[in-house]
């Protein structure tokens, strides 16, 4: 089945334009949302005055790479077909363009996920030579990170487009849309995110979810079978829920730790204060 797509401007008289628009704009956010995980991660390292510029240039960089992908759809969409034939018995599979980026990008952030998370918990420990500490980074290094998984990150986002509505139009401006609230909400999603150690491995856990996630995706588009098993997707729904539902009970966490009395700690010479032997004689 062939999509017809229209770059002419859409009847905005006719209310199911609107919903479209507005339907496909939320649904942008939602699938942003990892999006922001790694820009904030990545920006983690850079110096507090550097890292609003690395989120902004990462979620620009994002809206320039899907609006792109927009204007040449037609390339986009022969990114589908198939370039490599593989049958080896046992093995089966068809790549594609889309396949393998998906599979790179998947690959890119579980290495990227699992180094920070040795890096948070091993780094201090390494001396003071290799030491990781906030400004390691430069703002270069960051971007370039940012920017190749914004390319993989873009074909959901296309993908989710395309399905939804004909008119490039309406998904351009649902892109830029949803690109311009993420960098409205980017600021105190990345504060909050560096005051709160717990959401950080949160975030890197849910990077390594996305990245096997991304990995299944891409054998599946390109039909790997082993043994006669076809490899199937994660439905996305399940990731996004698991992700919420965490954040939710890390939020009821933070809230509870900051009830709590601290716990004191008390050792021989508290005990001695206590049974006034440390008291000077009057005289």
């Amino acid at each position: 089945m062939t999509t017809t797509f229209l770059m002419a401007m859409p009847d905005f008289a006719k209310p199911d334009v609107w919903v479209s628009l507005l339907t496909l704009t939320f649904l942008e956010i939602v699938l942003g949302i990892d999006n922001i995980i790694f820009i904030t991660i990545a920006a983690n390292r850079l110096p507090d005055e550097e890292q609003p510029r690395a989120r902004n240039i990462g979620l620009i960089l994002a809206m320039i790479f899907r609006v792109l992908l927009l204007l040449g759809i037609s390339v986009f969409m022969a990114m589908q077909a198939p370039f490599l034939h593989i049958d080896w018995g046992w093995f089966t599979g068809a790549l594609t363009g889309q396949s393998v980026i998906l599979f790179a990008g998947g690959l890119f952030l579980l290495y990227k996920a699992t180094n920070e998370i040795y890096h948070k918990l091993e780094g201090d420990n390494m001396g003071p030579e290799k030491s990781v500490q906030k400004g390691s980074t430069s703002l270069m290094a960051a971007v370039l990170q940012i920017a190749v998984i914004n390319i993989v990150f873009s074909f959901d986002s296309i993908l989710t487009a395309i399905g939804l509505t004909p008119y490039v139009l309406i998904m351009i401006v649902a892109v830029i849309a949803s690109i311009l609230i993420m960098m409205a909400f980017a600021g105190p999603v990345g504060r909050f995110v560096n005051q709160h150690p717990s959401i950080q491995m949160l975030g890197l856990a849910f990077l390594i979810l996305i990245g096997f996630m991304l990995i299944a995706e891409s054998a599946h588009l390109a039909e790997i079978t082993f043994w006669e098993t076809e490899i199937g997707t994660v439905p996305k729904g399940y990731l996004y829920f698991a992700i919420a539902f965490s954040l939710f009970v890390e939020f009821l966490n933070i809230q509870l730790r900051k009830r709590q009395k601290p716990v004191q700690l008390h050792g021989v010479s508290e005990e001695a204060e206590k049974e006034g032997l440390f008291d000077q004689p009057k005289s």
